[in-house]
């Protein structure tokens, strides 16, 4: 088995991405999550670019990893100076981390346009540096910047950057896409010459960016090529439109090239572990992203999950389980029996095809959708939609009414609504009130305050989002509209909705269905079994 080390950038060329800033915890937390997946690089930063990227490199030297090595990441010496004289350099040696992560031009117009040297005196500005760190202790990557690009413009001087770093004494050459526009087959035959060249005397790497959508592809054919070593951010982000996505690379290679770029018993937990960073770095994981994504082994069309009820490799490529992701059936007017019953067989496990409640539930779900529902997004919508029809449902209070007003201008800064809500529960009637900062939040308000007097777990629900969408625009202000809302009391999530002309009774009809999914998921808790 082929082995490909890996190296993560997420804290370095990761967090160039628009939007992505990361506190010291942040990269330190992050370091442990991708020391947990088992990747052998964790290139964490610049020590001499900012005090942030020097404070957790005094931080990381405390931490035991069990897998990973952290690497710093700096530039070769300046012209004209020696490296011992070089503020960057000693920056480097004073991060203390056994391995460190060198670029230098390979390309002959970086090095005359942009550094203003010689083509000779960048040469030795490589040869130089990587020959100081060497001399320092120090495991060696060279980053050759732009290789491909100055590969193509002038073969010879790309080739000699190689050299130089390998006279240096760097332990791998990593070929860096710099500008992300070459083409797979490009990748594939430049890479295989420098193998063919150099690949007796140091390890070659890999290194792409995703401008014209190649990274992965780029880096795999790269690996087929020879390459044994792979760079990328785990989730894709980076400056520009990113970064080769190690999270799929580590897969595709590891699943189905007969490659081991992390222990095999890690895999399963590729999918918890991008969750935990995406978490980290605020934002949301791309749901369709391969492999780890929320819709990578989502189903939807009826055949298609009829046929994976039946053998799941009728339409996975791989099993969820083996990256620890899941299979997910969603629920829409396309889905058919099969995705009824599988839902249903949770409540009742003698209910089939052929039973009359199934179809009578296959055509309310037909009947909602093109009412504007869409149950994919609302499972917990979807399960009370179930319970009520095979009789499994106990409705939690009675509504009297509701009433809602707004201000303008508002009487206070948070507060520019107000609500009326009166139900009975049980023959006990109550008349609550709420103010809040529109109406929808006064009666989320007043909704509350009732609720809580009868199930005070209502109070452990806290709604996480909140979305609306205008279903046909053609009614103008009276268009029908959609409205998902997310909820958690900390330990679950569950999404709800609703689908009005009034944006206030399709809020009220998601924020019933919130309240009682969680009423009756305590119930079960409670009781230990389905209600």
């Amino acid at each position: 088995m082929k082995q490909i080390s890996i190296l993560d950038s997420t804290l370095r060329d990761g967090s160039q991405g628009e939007g992505i800033s990361y506190s010291v915890q942040d990269k330190i937390n992050i370091v442990k999550a991708l020391d947990e997946l088992g990747v052998a690089y964790i290139e964490a930063g610049n020590p001499g670019s900012n005090p942030k990227d020097m404070e957790f490199f005094a931080e990381a030297k405390k931490l035991k990893l069990n897998h990973s090595k952290i690497v710093a990441f700096g530039s070769t010496r300046r012209k004209g100076i020696k490296c011992s004289e070089d503020a960057n350099l000693q920056s480097l040696l004073a991060a203390e981390t056994e391995v460190v992560c060198i670029f230098g031009k390979t390309w002959d117009f970086q090095a005359t346009e942009i550094l203003h040297v010689s083509l000779e005196e960048n040469l030795e500005m490589i040869r130089d540096t990587v020959e100081f760190l060497v001399a320092n202790k120090k495991e060696v990557i060279f980053d050759a910047e732009h290789f491909f690009t100055g590969y193509t413009e002038n073969a010879d001087y790309a080739m000699k950057a190689l050299e130089a770093a390998v006279e240096g004494g760097a332990k791998i050459l990593c070929l860096c896409e710099t500008k992300g526009g070459m083409m797979p087959m490009q990748c594939y035959e430049i890479t295989k010459h420098v193998v063919e060249k150099f690949g007796k005397v140091a390890a070659i790497g890999i290194h792409t960016h995703n401008d014209s959508g190649c990274a992965v592809a780029n880096s795999l054919l790269a690996v087929e090529a020879g390459a044994s070593h792979v760079q990328g951010v785990l989730l894709g982000f980076g400056e520009r439109t990113g970064n080769a996505n190690l999270s799929t690379i580590i897969a595709d290679l590891q699943l189905k090239s007969g490659c081991e770029c992390i222990p095999p018993e890690n895999v399963q937990n590729l999918t918890p572990i991008c969750k935990r960073v995406a978490e980290i770095t605020n934002i949301a994981l791309d749901s369709g992203m391969p492999y780890v994504g929320a819709s990578a082994f989502a189903h939807k069309a009826g055949m298609h999950i009829d046929a994976v009820i039946k053998n799941p490799f009728a339409y996975e490529h791989v099993t969820p389980e083996s990256v620890g992701n899941s299979r997910v059936f969603l629920m829409s007017e396309v889905a058919g029996k099969s995705m009824i019953v599988e839902k249903v067989q949770k409540f009742d496990k003698s209910l089939t095809k052929s039973s009359p409640v199934v179809a009578e539930i296959v055509k309310r779900v037909k009947d909602l959708e093109h009412d504007g529902y869409q149950f994919e997004g609302a499972d917990a919508s979807f399960e009370i939609l179930v319970r009520k029809a095979i009789g499994k449902y106990q409705p939690f209070f009675n509504l009297h009414y509701y009433k809602t007003s707004g201000e303008f201008p508002r009487f206070a800064d948070d507060q520019s609504a107000f609500a009326q809500f009166k139900i009975d529960v049980d023959g006990k009637v109550v008349v609550t009130a709420g103010d809040g900062d529109g109406p929808v939040n006064a009666l989320d308000v007043a909704m509350r305050k009732a609720l809580e007097q009868f199930y005070p777990n209502v109070a452990q629900i806290h709604l996480t989002d909140y979305k609306v969408r205008v279903l046909d625009g053609k009614g103008a202000t009276a268009s029908r509209v959609r409205v998902l809302i997310e909820s958690s009391d900390g330990d679950e999530h569950w999404a709800t909705m609703g689908v009005s002309s009034d944006v206030i009774e399709a809020s009220y009809i998601a924020l019933v269905d919130s309240f009682e999914y969680k009423l009756i998921k305590d119930l079960e808790k409670k009781f230990g079994k389905l209600m």
